[in-house]
């Protein structure tokens, strides 16, 4: 339960503000379709994180204990310094009006969250731990919806109230904690 409920809220924290929540305003503007929008974001979220998932857990059967501890105290440090490099969204990430909402979302969503933070922790969340990669992946699923539903269904109002640097710099603490704690344990 830890791994579910750490992934959750590390993931919530990071996206806010992150490129994929700024495709999520996108997407609202431009389709008007919430629904649609919500589903390709969770369909394409755990397709992502569940490849991010596995990713983790098997790099734990590549490198032994000392050095898996290191290598992912190192990466949690070095998410809390990328958390605080803020985010754009590219417009090649924005959505294909062809596919219709639903598969536009998948798709750009899919794209989008390739090699970004949020992908980069789940894999280290996975190998962190690894015995519970589907609650890491069930958690960091949750993690971005419960970012960007509301930033579909809100749209702007939500973004301009919302304090991204106060957040991420949560974030990021959070981050270094447990880069600290993984060294130190």
């Amino acid at each position: 339960m830890e791994s579910f409920l750490l992934s959750t809220g590390i993931v919530a924290l990071a996206e806010i503000g992150d490129k994929t929540q700024l495709l999520s305003f996108l997407l609202a503007a431009r389709y008007k379709r919430p629904r649609p929008i919500i589903l390709g974001i969770l369909v394409a979220t755990v397709a992502n994180h569940a490849l991010a998932g596995a990713a983790g857990a098997w790099i734990t059967t590549l490198i032994g204990g000392d050095a898996l501890r290191w290598v992912l105290g190192i990466s949690f440090i070095a998410m809390a310094a990328w958390m605080l490099v803020p985010d754009k969204l590219d417009d090649a990430e924005a959505a294909n009006p062809r596919l219709g909402v639903f598969g536009a979302t998948v798709i750009a969503f899919f794209l989008a969250e390739m090699g970004d933070k949020t992908q980069f922790a789940t894999v280290a969340l996975a190998a962190q731990y690894s015995s519970g990669v589907a609650w890491v992946v069930l958690g960091t699923t949750l993690g971005m919806m419960i970012a960007n539903a509301p930033a579909v269904l809100i749209g702007d109002r939500l973004a301009e109230r919302m304090p991204v640097r106060l957040v991420h710099a949560i974030a990021a603490g959070v981050f270094a904690v447990l880069g600290v704690a993984t060294l130190l344990y």
